[in-house]
């Protein structure tokens, strides 16, 4: 590919700088998101207990499937159609496409809502091995509608290459259901104690109480919504003048749009299904198989809520980054291919990859080292604190792998590579499965083997779509900086967070003795990562406060020019 444009180095630079402002933006929000999320999870597990979050995980899980299925492709379809046209300045065509994926937002929320709560008990009795899980699903029904229709509004927007009404609403969302998720668990668990005593099953307790808690998602998603709408009711009046200034000529019709669209959006409903529904295969597999090797229902809904309530909450945090900037990847380099500028889309590849392992490896490292005294500090546990050290430690590779098979994937739709990412998760899913069962049942490495075969799930998507990646735009990932200077330093902070919290530990509580290993970690990482090269001068120098910080490390003389 060539570009005519007459400072390509400029726009390059442009284009990546771009990607990593939006990113950073809903990064940021998204990060603070899964904080507010952690931290209410906390108080909401002490009121469910394992049982019930294990009920709320899985009513959570279906309720994303069928998202995915319905709306959850909207947002990233919607920017990347918006934005590939703007780049033409056919913006009267763009604006079609947001308007006729409404219509299909509303016509497909609308059937799988009503579907999803008439057959919830099937779904959760049959499948799941969790027949309780029914209450918190037809709770959620309807949100599936609300969220396909804010979806939409949320793709316009990055379509413009704007995360910030996406950020704000995310930040929104999250604030309501953590208020309304705790005051309805603690509400219906309390009803649940009462059919419990007249109807004489212990389990009506948590299964009532997750009911409660999935209330915040729909109202959540509802107040997310209105947002939405307001900031496009204000957009819509300026828009339109640049409505009427569009003298192209091309008009698609909406037969066309239509068409463009579910193209688009079934490679990437496909890839995203089978990328997430492992997690639901694992579920139905892991407690039929456990059931087969008697255990009781309570025992292997403890296990699944320690592993889902407390590792895949705190997993989260680091991946909210990778999912963050998957979607200001995606119009980035969709208006990169369109205007034949390889070398951009390159650029934006490699900083995006980059700066998702800056941050992920450290963080998969800490939560391994420190993954006890992190779930004592947050959860208070009265029993299975071993267990969740254990799920955490083996977890480390698996949020790193996520991370990068995440990101990788949002980079191939990005370029317009739609099936290549279907293909890599339907072969990676078939593996997956295969190992899990046989881990399960001939292994008995339990709920450990949920973690290998996610390792294994996620690293074969990593090789193949790195490869298709490579050979479409023909670049090629720097390793020092992006993998070995992050991989080295965080070694180093893990030994240094463990020998810090075991000092402090002798005389002081596991709470402090945690949040100053983690601190203390967090500056090691930082020093060590620069005295290692994976990062410099002029990199630094760009953050807040960024010419103090390298007169800092000048200081200490770990700083490379």
């Amino acid at each position: 590919m060539r570009t005519d444009r007459k400072n390509p180095a400029a726009e390059k630079g442009s284009a990546a700088k771009n990607v990593l402002v939006q990113g950073s933006i809903l990064a940021a929000a998204s990060i603070i998101a899964k904080v507010i999320g952690l931290i209410y999870r906390i108080p909401l597990t002490n009121i469910l207990g394992d049982e019930g979050n294990s009920y709320y995980s899985t009513a959570n899980e279906i309720y994303s499937i069928i998202l995915m299925i319905s709306s959850f492709s909207l947002p990233l379809a919607v920017s990347r159609l918006m934005s590939e046209r703007l780049q033409k300045g056919q913006v009267r065509n763009a604006n079609r496409v947001f308007l006729l994926a409404m219509r299909f937002a509303v016509g497909m929320g609308l059937i799988l809502a009503f579907l999803t709560w008439a057959l919830s008990g099937v779904i959760t009795k049959n499948i799941m091995n969790l027949e309780y899980a029914r209450y918190g699903l037809q709770v959620l029904s309807p949100a599936i509608l609300i969220f396909a229709i804010t979806g939409v509004f949320r793709g316009y927007f990055q379509g413009f290459s704007n995360m910030v009404p996406t950020a704000i609403s995310q930040l929104i969302e999250q604030l309501i259901n953590a208020l309304v998720s705790l005051y309805g668990a603690y509400v219906l668990y309390d009803y649940g104690k009462e059919l419990a005593r007249s109807g004489g099953d212990g389990l009506l307790a948590p299964a009532w109480g997750a009911a409660g808690a999935t209330f915040g998602t729909v109202a959540s998603v509802t107040v997310a919504m209105i947002f939405m709408m307001v900031i496009y009711s204000n957009h819509k009046r300026t828009f339109s003048q640049t409505l009427r200034a569009d003298k192209t000529g091309n008009r698609e019709t909406p037969r066309h749009i239509y068409r463009v669209l579910i193209l688009t959006i079934l490679p990437i409903i496909l890839s995203t299904l089978i990328y997430n529904i492992s997690n639901v295969l694992d579920q139905g597999i892991f407690n039929a198989i456990l059931k087969s090797q008697g255990y009781t229902e309570r025992q292997y809904a403890t296990i699944w809520g320690i592993y889902s309530g407390k590792f895949r909450v705190l997993m989260n945090v680091p991946l909210s980054l990778a999912s963050s900037l998957g979607p200001a990847v995606v119009p980035n380099l969709t208006a990169a291919i369109a205007a034949g500028d390889e070398k951009a889309a390159a650029e934006t590849v490699k900083s995006s990859t980059r700066y998702t392992m800056m941050i992920t490896i450290p963080c998969a490292f800490g939560m391994a080292a420190l993954g006890g005294p992190i779930i004592e500090m947050l959860f208070h546990p009265e029993s299975g604190v071993p267990l969740s050290a254990g799920i955490m430690q083996a977890g480390a590779l698996v949020i790193i792998l996520y991370a990068l098979s995440t990101l990788s994937t949002a980079i191939l739709q990005g370029l317009g590579r739609l099936k290549e990412p279907l293909i890599h998760c339907a072969i990676a899913l078939v593996i997956h499965i295969f190992v899990l069962y046989i881990m399960l049942r001939y292994m008995r490495l339990n709920i450990y083997s949920v973690m290998y075969a996610n390792c294994i799930f996620a690293l074969i998507i990593c090789i193949m779509n790195a490869l298709s990646i490579s050979r479409f735009i023909h670049y090629r990932q720097e390793i020092r900086k992006t993998f070995l200077a992050p991989l080295t330093a965080s070694i180093i902070m893990a030994f240094a967070a463990f020998g810090v919290y075991l000092f402090f530990h002798l005389f002081l509580g596991v709470s402090l003795s945690t949040i100053l290993a983690i601190l203390f970690g967090a500056s090691i990482y930082g020093l060590a990562l620069t005295a290692f090269g994976g990062t410099d001068r002029k990199e630094i120098s760009r953050l807040p406060k960024g010419h103090l910080i390298a007169a800092l490390l000048d200081r200490i003389g770990v700083l490379r020019d």
